[in-house]
């Protein structure tokens, strides 16, 4: 796992105002959390965010503030505009070495499936471990070898172990798993004409009754 410097600024205000201009300055609002101190609110740039946010894998931040020593830390939270998809507001959780900490750990597959070979398709149910261990052995992703599976065999979170780091997801939290092709196809024709039954018109005046046809 690589560390990423960045540098930040104190922020004291918070209005409405002052973020819409860190914005037009190309600067993102945050927040430092520590166990050991109160919030400290911050600015940082948008693009020295880019390395630690646009990746597939875990990285440690020192994250300097003016001119103090740098903190060791994570990026725990970010946020991003529904309509541009920049980045609005950012969290960053200061570490303490030889302290456990909690963290999300990007999940990484390897190997080529036997059941995809076979005719299956390969399905990756989730994508980030909530891991618990020390800063010293935060992993910039986990691998699952998947070379093994056969179609409709699938791993969980308890066939999985590593070294030094605890898993926090429950253990019957599928992962991946390799799934029939063809049971997909029938499953979504079987949909697709419940549907076509549900949406046929009614005829109106179909028929009659006994006592009409008489009449």
């Amino acid at each position: 796992m690589s560390n990423i410097n960045i540098a930040a600024q104190k922020r004291e205000k918070s209005t409405k105002g002052a973020v819409n201009q860190l914005k037009r300055d190309g600067k993102v609002p945050g927040v430092l959390y520590s166990k050991d101190m109160e919030p400290v609110n911050i600015t940082v740039t948008e693009l020295s965010l880019k390395p630690v946010v646009y990746t597939t894998e875990m990285n440690l931040v020192d994250l300097k503030i003016n001119e103090n020593e740098p903190v060791p830390s994570i990026l725990k939270d970010i946020q991003f505009d529904p309509l541009t998809d920049r980045i609005i507001h950012v969290d960053f959780q200061a570490i303490t070495v030889g302290e456990v900490i909690e963290v999300q750990v990007p999940i990484s597959l390897i190997g080529s499936a036997i059941g995809v070979k076979e005719g299956g398709k390969l399905i990756q149910t989730l994508h980030k471990f909530e891991v618990e261990c020390l800063p010293k052995d935060i992993p910039s992703h986990l691998e699952i070898d998947v070379t093994n599976l056969h179609v409709g065999d699938s791993i969980s979170v308890a066939d999985l172990s590593y070294e030094n780091i605890t898993i926090l997801n429950s253990e019957d939290t599928s992962v991946v798993a390799v799934t029939a092709i063809k049971e997909e196809e029938e499953d979504k024709a079987d949909e697709l004409l419940g549907d076509d039954e549900e949406k046929q018109p009614e005829v109106i005046g179909k028929g009659k009754s006994d006592e009409e046809s008489e009449g």
